[in-house]
């Protein structure tokens, strides 16, 4: 079992925070730039927009509920307060008629009429309305105005988050393309150390953050900065003595945040972890399901999960009392801030130092203060996921092992591979890990046509040379040749273009049965498609299924057995046409009911091409002109199967070790899974 389920990295993280890793995602961005820039602009028309609203409150107060064209203040007649006088226009007939029936209650001087707006609650409903017409009227209009401004600020709203979210999707869309491209162009080298769970991360939920911070974090910091910022200046323009009341407890609330921050940071990265470990615990247990029950370990297996759900819980725990405690205190300082404005305010207002308006708009300013100043510690956890994040991606990308290639021809064109004339291996050694030799100075060469089995104990270095032959792997030393050129001098896709490879372990897509064996059916005509179909004796099957080749193939072809499965990679081999037929351990896993199939179709398969085969049944290497064995690294025996048995050498006992089954002399038609020998390893 993998122990590895791509989360044993996490705890080894540089500093996500690293500003530089954005630089780094430029160009990704800069394709977008206009988007970008149109959701910024968007956010400072927004920002705008929502700094005007709040204004609306103190225009109606100030002007049209206690209006600022209201008359001096004066002195009672006792001389113990100031009364504040509403200032009427005495060119409006309807203010001439009310003055006429409750002259008492103005004063007139120089032409102008006022009352004192204690006495305005002693007129008429219907006089007062008279009076103050042309208030209601404009009260009217501002209210329109701010429903006009309120559809704006949805409008663009939706706008901007629409864009926003197009250019972060985008983005997302290039970088996970691009870490798909650089995953597939990987040696298998680099398949060998990633764990699959590890690649399928960064592909996905690493993406995903990224997005994030393209679409939330972005808009929301563009907007809240310019929110506080906005904020600050209209408090101060409006009333600075005002404004520095309620920032008093400014200090306190970014201690808080940066404290929220750090400790928020360190939990969250802990509950990454601890998150990975659990998604590779699920994923090893489902990987590795059978021997857990064959062992019965389900308990222990179980036992081993709860420790890391119970340390996930207490993680989360404590994130959440994090939230729940900072959350609380700037909601706190929020109420604190607004009390020592409402009390200072409060008394300017009675001083005549300012007026209710100006109050009531800082009011609803302090309250706008402190929620983007609450997102904006939120915020940075998004960043710190972002980067963290973006540390994982381009350690991804930074891992290039590739093996050398050579510059693409001039004409570029795969489709036409050259003439196979020979494969030949001249004194290649190889290691997986420097130092521990899989192959040791192996040489043979294979003529176009021929057919050479491979056979030996397992660890004997058997795949390895298939590997080798694709160029999957590059020799430590010598080399393997096509037509006498080295591969390394081959244009990869030139290469693999006369290469069909069917391996002991069928691999089938998620897609149909005909995309399975032709992944491109484009102008593959239907005589072709049966052709195929019949060369790989694949029609009975192709008869039982629903759709025939428009089967859709679930999990890897669940539902048909390793013999069947195998008979589809064959026909896909064969729809391919390759020069050289690689058959790593094709019939280890056959069925008795398609075991005569299967050999029917390889006899097909490998007719007239040139074909190298590792086995472990005896009969499939009998198929082969020669056989090489392979022993330690190292070739033991080339030669025929008669001729092998004749030496008695490794070949003979390897042969004698087996079920002691007996051939006939010849290429065998058909042999029954009880004769086939199989090798003792």
């Amino acid at each position: 079992m993998r122990s590895d389920y791509g989360y044993s990295e996490e705890v080894h993280l540089g500093r996500p925070h690293d500003l530089r890793l954005l630089s780094r995602l430029l160009p990704f961005l800069l394709p977008y730039r206009r988007l970008l820039m149109g959701s910024v602009a968007l956010v400072v028309a927004l920002t705008l927009l929502n700094l005007a609203l709040p204004y609306f409150s103190k225009i109606v107060i100030d002007r049209y509920i206690v209006p600022q064209r209201s008359g001096p203040l004066e002195n009672d007649r006792d001389g113990t307060r100031q009364v504040r006088y509403l200032q009427v226009d005495l060119q409006d007939e309807k203010v001439r008629d009310v003055i006429a029936r409750h002259g008492s209650l103005f004063t007139i001087d120089n032409g102008q009429a006022h009352i004192a707006y204690e006495d305005l609650a002693r007129l008429p409903k219907n006089d007062l309305a008279a009076l103050r017409h042309d208030d209601l009227a404009s009260l009217v209009w501002v209210v329109l105005l701010f429903l006009v401004i309120v559809g704006a600020d949805f409008g663009l709203t939706f706008l901007q988050r629409v864009i926003m979210e197009k250019a972060g999707h985008r983005v997302m869309h290039d970088l996970r393309v691009r870490i798909f491209d650089h995953i597939q162009q990987q040696s298998m080298a680099f398949f060998t150390r990633q764990p699959v769970a590890r690649l399928v991360t960064r592909a996905t939920n690493d993406i995903q953050n990224m997005h994030e911070l393209f679409t939330t974090f972005v808009s929301m910091v563009f907007k809240d900065i310019f929110m506080v910022l906005g904020i600050a200046i209209v408090m101060l323009v409006l009333d600075w003595r005002l404004a520095i009341s309620a920032f008093a407890v400014l200090p306190v609330v970014v201690w808080t945040a940066m404290q929220f921050s750090a400790r928020a940071r360190d939990i969250f990265r802990a509950l990454r972890v601890k998150v990975a470990e659990i998604n590779g615990r699920m994923a090893e247990t489902i990987d590795g399901i059978k021997p857990i029950q064959a062992f019965t370990q389900e308990h222990h297996n179980y036992e081993r999960f709860a420790r890391l759900n119970a340390e996930n819980y207490r993680l989360g725990m404590r994130e959440i009392h994090v939230f729940g405690l900072f959350m609380p205190m700037i909601e706190v300082l929020g109420i604190i801030a607004s009390a020592i404005m409402l009390l200072y305010g409060g008394l300017q207002v009675l001083k005549g130092n300012i007026t209710l308006g100006v109050l009531v708009v800082a009011l609803s300013y302090l309250r706008m203060f402190f929620r983007p100043m609450r997102d904006l510690a939120e915020n940075y956890n998004v960043l710190q996921n972002a980067m963290a994040s973006a540390e994982r991606i381009f350690g991804l990308l930074d891992t290039d092992q590739r093996l050398p290639q050579v510059a693409a021809t001039a004409d570029g064109d795969h489709r036409k591979p050259p003439v196979l004339r020979s494969l030949a291996l001249d004194n290649v050694s190889f290691a997986y890990t420097p130092g521990e030799w899989v192959l040791r100075d192996i040489s043979f060469e294979v003529p176009h046509g021929q057919t050479v089995a491979l056979v030996g104990p397992t660890g004997s270095g058997k795949t390895s040379v298939l590997n080798l032959i694709q160029r999957f792997y590059d020799p430590s030393r010598g080399q393997v040749r096509f037509n006498g050129t080295d591969l390394r001098e081959w244009e990869t896709p030139r290469l693999r273009a006369l290469i069909a490879l069917v391996t002991q372990d069928p691999v089938l897509f998620t897609t149909t049965v005909r995309r399975n064996i032709f992944p491109d059916p484009t102008g593959v005509d239907e005589s072709t498609v049966a052709g195929v179909v019949a060369a790989a004796d694949c029609a009975a099957l192709i008869d039982r299924l629903p759709q025939g080749l428009d089967t859709v193939l679930e999990k890897g072809g669940v539902g048909l057995s390793s013999g069947e499965r195998q008979l589809i990679t064959i026909a896909r081999a064969l729809a391919r046409d390759a020069q050289l037929i690689l058959l790593d351990e094709a019939t280890s896993y056959i069925d008795s009911q398609t075991e005569q199939a299967i050999f029917r179709a390889l006899r097909n398969l490998i007719a007239g091409r040139t074909c190298v085969i590792v086995a472990h049944r005896l009969s499939t290497a009998r198929m082969a002109d020669r056989i090489i064995v392979l022993q330690e690294g190292r070739l033991a025996e080339i030669g025929t199967h008669d001729q092998l048995m004749h030496r008695e050498g490794l070949y003979w006992r390897l042969y004698q070790q087996s079920d002691h089954a007996t051939f006939s002399d010849g290429d065998p038609e058909y042999i029954p899974s009880d004769r086939i020998p199989l090798l003792k390893l």
